[in-house]
């Protein structure tokens, strides 16, 4: 189905119907905005990453158990 015949099918639609597209759509455009921004960053930091010990350096850590206190 085209863009046309999508616009006008949604154009038949109720209002409230209609709305709950838009929100939809709006929805999924900034999580793929979101996506592909993550994805830039982490693409532009990875060698930094990689090479650079003290960003990675609490890293060790990760498998370590931590317990709060309780008070």
């Amino acid at each position: 189905m085209g863009t046309k015949k999508i616009l006008l099918a949604i154009k038949k639609l109720p209002v409230s119907d209609r709305i709950l597209i838009v929100e939809k759509t709006l929805k999924n455009i900034r999580e793929a905005t979101l996506k592909k921004n993550l994805e830039t960053a982490t693409d532009a930091l990875f060698e930094d990453y990689k090479s650079d010990g003290e960003l990675t350096a609490f890293t060790s850590l990760d498998f370590e158990k931590f317990y709060e206190k309780s008070g």
